[in-house]
């Protein structure tokens, strides 16, 4: 599989097994002075992934993509918050065009969230939700083993859910989003600090509302299971997960929510390519 990850601050892309196994990456920042720009960089990784793949004499069957939202429906049409040079970019179009493969985009946290179904810390499990905490906050929620999509496919969106009523100002138009609250440039910006060096109160405070956000998700759906990755939610580890799992377990009081965990996720830096694939992986088995 080619996979491909578009974060807001780096893009990624590789070639992964269809067992998961990442082959090769490559890795590169989200600039571009506009859209084709940006996209003439992941045009390049992708040529550099398919040209390792045909050195070792690998099929490539298919392309997997995971994107920041919100998104039209498949991918045909990407405004991520955090890429102010993409607005309505046609990127589906754009890559299956590139690659000549069948092409599969969906949100980079929907696509995480099947990885750590298929391999990570929700493995053999029919209900969860997938979030990640990054340079942006998303999410993907799992309900008997379908990952949901929604009217418009943006299901899952859960660093959109207001955890401070009138907080910081957030790129969707809203207030108090965990998103604004969170995310690593929202951390830097409200402390002057990047999260590689937050105080103890940013991390306790930041898993919090992460906990607070979960404490309304959880009984929603009837979910038991929350992972969390990201490089600001991974880097800032056992504080933060135990603020986050003790606002859990204070908010979600109903009976049929006590217990409900919060976990790392279990793919570190490999998850966002492994969703990727398993977008396309899907798509090519019709799963």
């Amino acid at each position: 599989m080619l996979a491909l990850d578009v974060g807001g601050t780096k893009l990624a892309a590789g070639l992964v097994s269809v067992g998961g196994v990442i082959l090769t990456r490559g890795t590169t920042a989200t600039v571009g002075a506009d859209a084709e720009a940006l996209f003439g960089r992941v045009a390049t990784l992708l040529d550099e992934s398919r040209s390792v793949a045909e050195r070792h004499g690998h099929r490539v069957i298919a392309c997997g993509v995971g994107c920041g939202g919100p998104m039209t429906p498949g991918g045909e049409a990407v405004s991520p918050l955090n890429i102010p040079q993409w607005r309505q970019f046609p990127l589906r179009r754009r890559v299956d065009e590139h690659t000549g493969l069948e092409t599969v985009v969906d949100n980079d946290a929907k696509a995480l969230a099947v990885a750590e179904g298929w391999l990570g810390a929700a493995a053999g499990e029919a209900n969860y939700i997938g979030m990640v905490v990054s340079t942006g906050v998303g999410g993907g929620i799992v309900v008997d083993g379908r990952l949901l999509d929604g009217a418009t496919g943006n299901a899952g969106h859960i660093g959109h859910v207001i955890v401070e009523p009138d907080g910081r100002p957030c790129a969707c138009g809203g207030r108090g989003c965990l998103e604004a609250e969170i995310s690593g440039p929202s951390i830097e910006a409200r402390t002057g600090q990047p999260p590689e060096i937050a105080s103890t109160e940013t991390i306790e405070r930041s898993g919090m509302l992460l906990g607070r956000a979960r404490s309304s998700v959880m009984p929603l759906l009837d979910l038991r299971l929350a992972t969390v990755a990201g490089s600001v939610a991974l880097g800032f580890g056992a504080p933060f997960f135990a603020a986050a799992q003790a606002e859990l377990a204070r908010g979600a009081r109903i009976e049929f929510a006590t217990g409900a965990r919060v976990v790392p996720g279990g793919l570190g830096d490999d998850g966002p390519l492994v969703g990727a694939a398993a977008l396309g992986l899907r798509a090519v088995t019709r799963q």
